[in-house]
């Protein structure tokens, strides 16, 4: 779009602008959703794996399909498929809007992932026919700050529209900020493509969409129907042959799409394990706060979103100030350290009581924002750094994927343990068997029944069943993230210092410019993808 002598055509941050929208609307649709999940739970009638599937059938199919997206975006143009994806992801939108039951809402989420894998890998990728080199950085910093800034206004407008309009209108809000992106892509974007990237695979589309919903399905109804049941036993077994069969096909491919081999390189490995261990937990998290806050605490929509913004302050601000103190201390233990914190928040969570109440609640979810923010941005940037040069495209992709996956994972089964921990505890007697299944299925179901029938004993167990469930899931994220804290320290590499051989270049990683902000779905670090 540069115009010769005139110098670069002023249009440019118009349609930076453009595209700023649409991943902020990206960024805050996942968070804006966790907050509603408790208020759809209530309408639309729906138990804690109806709620699950709400959240992750976004997120599969995200994961499953952003490489194969990026790889359509090359071949057959990426203003055409960044425009076709903001189209799904409005039509998803308006889907959801107009949904009358559970399954509804599903397809809905399941077309926004579609959109969404679409729109994540190309938003970048066409920056530089925008840009100059020199312009560049500063452009894809602001585009994935668009991400960030998701995060914490994603509980605020999410909790002020339940307040004001129906459950549908968090859906609504994305319809006009995908509306001013495709009118911006048409007539700002310029069109490129690279007929040279490699075909799209759709075998190993299928196998990964497939391996994926397979084990999802299974470990989110296996809490209800038993881990012994037929149909869990099938499913988990399909995922397995799925995810296996994905895996030698990679392995055996020239040009795979998910480059396995890469695995191999202690570097990357391990630092991409410690991002989606991070993606886990805060997926699984931001899935169980907002029914304790609301069900629980007794907090509306907008108090709930409010209630949020320790963690995500904490998250943001030590995201931001990483970088430093990885200067300083290097990667290794900037990593590990913050692993511990967060295991530490974690175990300090796992605490809580139904006599705790937000203070002690707000004191936690800040130690586990300060936690993840310190761990993400080195870890991205030390999985990124890994990478040789040649291979950076295809690295960053399965980066991405992984995330996603360990997201999608952690809402299924962080959710399941805390579903079945609920379930088990949960107090029904003296209830007639309908109403006992019902008030078994989430808290908040059983906060209706107890609030119709006037049983105060009832909705007093269903506090203290969902805040054991809600201790035990913390207690697991804890270990979990201890491990990883101990694992990192002993198997990560010292990444060089600045200016060293082998140092990633200032601005070529999430930590420069926040292109991986902290928790942001999806995105690539500027100059690490080769599609470029």
């Amino acid at each position: 779009m540069n115009s010769g002598a005139a110098g670069p055509d002023p249009r440019r941050w118009w349609a930076l602008g453009a595209l700023v929208a649409s991943m902020l609307t990206l960024g805050f649709d996942t968070t804006i959703l966790n907050v509603a999940l408790p208020t759809m739970a209530e309408r639309l009638g729906a138990d804690t794996g109806q709620q699950q599937w709400m959240a992750d059938a976004y997120v599969v199919v995200f994961a499953a399909l952003m490489l194969p997206a990026g790889l359509l975006g090359d071949r057959f143009g990426r203003r055409r498929m960044l425009i076709a994806g903001l189209g799904v992801f409005f039509a998803g939108s308006l889907l959801g809007t107009l949904a009358q039951d559970v399954g509804a809402v599903i397809a809905a989420r399941t077309v926004m992932g579609v959109g969404a894998a679409l729109v994540t890998p190309l938003a970048l990728s066409v920056l530089p026919s925008l840009f100059t080199p020199g312009e560049r950085t500063k452009a894809v910093g602001i585009v994935s700050a668009g991400s960030t800034l998701g995060l914490p206004l994603g509980p605020i407008i999410g909790g002020w529209l339940l307040d004001h309009f129906w459950w549908g209108s968090v859906f609504l809000i994305n319809l006009p900020m995908a509306a001013i992106g495709i009118a911006a892509c048409v007539l700002l974007l310029p069109e490129t493509r690279d007929p040279a990237s490699p075909a799209v695979d759709t075998v190993s589309t299928a196998l990964t969409a497939g391996g994926l919903g397979a084990l999802i399905y299974a470990i989110i109804e296996a809490p209800a129907r038993g881990w012994g049941d037929p149909l869990v036993l099938v499913t988990g077994a399909a995922a397995v042959v799925l995810i296996t069969a994905l895996v030698l096909r990679e392995r055996r491919a020239a040009r795979p799409m998910l480059d396995m081999s890469l695995l191999a390189q202690r570097g990357f490995l391990f630092n991409t394990l410690a991002a989606t261990l991070l993606m886990f937990v805060l997926s699984g998290l931001l899935f169980m706060l907002p029914q304790y806050l609301q069900a629980v605490l007794g907090h509306d929509a907008l108090g709930t979103g409010v209630r949020l913004l320790p963690m995500m302050g904490g998250l943001i601000i030590a995201a931001r100030a990483a970088q430093p103190v990885v200067a300083r201390f290097g990667a290794r233990a900037v990593v590990s350290a913050g692993l511990v914190v967060l295991a530490f928040a974690a175990l300090l969570g796992s605490r809580t009581t139904t006599g705790s109440g937000y203070g002690f609640t707000a004191l936690w979810l800040s130690i586990v924002g300060f936690g993840f923010g310190f761990s993400i941005v080195p870890a991205m940037s030390g999985a990124l750094g890994a990478l040789p040069a040649d291979r950076a495209g295809s690295g960053s992709g399965l980066l991405m994927t992984l995330r996603q996956v360990g997201g999608a994972i952690g809402i299924a089964l962080l959710g399941s343990l805390l579903a079945s921990a609920f379930r088990d505890r949960l107090d029904v007697t003296g209830l007639p068997a309908p109403a006992a299944r019902t008030a078994g299925e989430s808290v908040v179901a059983a906060q209706v029944i107890a609030g119709k029938a006037h049983l105060g004993d009832l909705a007093a167990s269903a506090d203290a069943a969902y805040v054991h469930g809600m201790d035990l899931v913390l207690l697991v994220c804890g270990i979990a993230a201890l491990v990883s804290a101990l694992l990192a320290a002993a198997f990560l590499p010292t990444a060089p210092h600045p200016g060293e051989p082998g140092a990633p270049q200032t601005g070529a990683g999430p930590d420069a410019t926040g292109a991986a902000g902290p928790g942001s779905p999806g995105l690539v670090a500027p100059g690490t993808d080769a599609r470029q």
